[in-house]
């Protein structure tokens, strides 16, 4: 039986098993794609060899070993609905093909299990791209679609999916959590998305019982008070709250100076960790956050102006503020069952990059 309380202090293993543009802008190049769907509709039979390629060496073994050593006791893995194959419903962004992904990766979601038992990492499966497109982003799967909550079909593939996962790591010893659905819109219907959170809960809770295995579910970009009562124990047990936080998306935010993100961080931001450690009444984690503050980099989408609290300072300065925006993230998000950084690995912005900001000294070198 594993620690259900413990600390989580982890990492996303993000634009992995599912590809996001701007981590990996080298599989893009050439290409009018600006998500998975659409990489794979427009490569056709190419995209198998590509992609394989991809995962077998964005992310390995000497990966999870140098997060073991770091101390990083948790990752979080994103996958798309379609991560066993075909049996996915159908979406007019697919083109002639009815079954445009490439098949393989739960083999390799496999071995980063066994990577993960291996170095005694704990692992949150996150269902991270659901059938229509959740929320309208890249990393939902279809940039600028938000269809899923808009055909049953479409929900009963993702519960489909939870269960599989659970059924097939049920007795794996590094399965931490399965979480439902990650960043499901603001616009996606409360009671829809509560309704759809309770039925995850029982599909997963059919192969995983509470003493294992954490069900997490996301706040889909609402205040957690619309939660207030909601998966309380005993009916509901090991369940996690799950938040993400960002200060680069915001033009209120945007505009800020460093010491405006940095009082966020710690100021309004622990006075809501200390709101829903009081009131919630459900462990949280913070799933997502990076040091990132230039909105450039990160959404290839996104309308400027592209101003930064950084952008004229030197780089002693650039290193002395982004450690002051890290001290102060990690001393807020401490408070909470845990946190997972966004991304361990991307190809462009070492803010956004784990490995980078660890060997550039803005974060800590050792997390133990």
């Amino acid at each position: 039986m594993k620690a259900t309380g413990m600390k989580l202090r982890g990492v996303n293993l993000g634009s992995w098993l599912l590809l996001e543009k701007w981590m990996v802008p080298s599989l893009f190049e050439g290409l009018e794609a600006t998500d998975e769907t659409t990489w794979c509709a427009e490569l056709g039979s190419a995209a198998t060899d590509k992609l394989r390629r991809h995962w077998n060496s964005f992310v390995t073994r000497d990966d999870f070993a140098w997060l073991a050593e770091r101390g990083i006791n948790a990752v979080r893995i994103p996958v798309g609905h379609w991560i066993f194959g075909p049996g996915y419903p159908y979406h007019p962004k697919y083109g002639s093909n009815p079954h445009p992904f490439v098949t393989g990766g739960i083999e390799v979601l496999d071995r980063a299990m066994d990577w993960a038992r291996e170095f005694g990492l704990h692992v949150v499966l996150d269902l991270h791209a659901a059938p229509g497109c959740q929320n309208g982003f890249d990393n939902g799967g279809i940039m600028g679609v938000c269809e899923w909550h808009t055909k049953p079909e479409y929900l009963e593939h993702a519960l489909d999916v939870l269960e599989r996962l659970a059924e097939r790591y049920r007795a794996h010893p590094a399965l931490h959590a399965i979480e439902a659905l990650n960043e499901p819109r603001w616009d996606v219907p409360t009671d829809y998305l509560k309704a759809y959170y309770l039925a995850a809960y029982a599909r997963i809770r059919k192969h995983c019982p509470p003493e294992r295995v954490a069900v997490v579910f996301h706040d889909g970009f609402r205040s957690f008070r619309e939660y207030l009562g909601f998966m309380q124990e005993p009916e509901y047990r090991n369940v996690i709250f799950d938040i993400h936080r960002y200060q680069c998306f915001d033009r209120a935010e945007i505009d800020m100076d460093i010491y405006g993100h940095i009082r966020k961080a710690t100021g309004e931001w622990k006075q809501e960790a200390d709101e829903i450690i009081t009131e919630l009444g459900l462990p949280t984690f913070c799933g997502e956050w990076s040091l990132g503050l230039d909105l450039r980099v990160v959404s290839l989408w996104a309308e400027g102006p592209f101003n930064h609290a950084l952008e004229y300072m030197d780089d002693f300065q650039q290193n002395v503020a982004t450690r002051g925006y890290a001290a102060g993230q990690l001393a807020t998000f401490e408070k909470y069952l845990g946190w997972f950084f966004w991304s361990y690995k991307t190809e462009t912005t070492p803010a956004w990059c784990f490995r980078d900001s660890v060997e550039r000294g803005w974060l800590p070198s050792d997390f133990r």
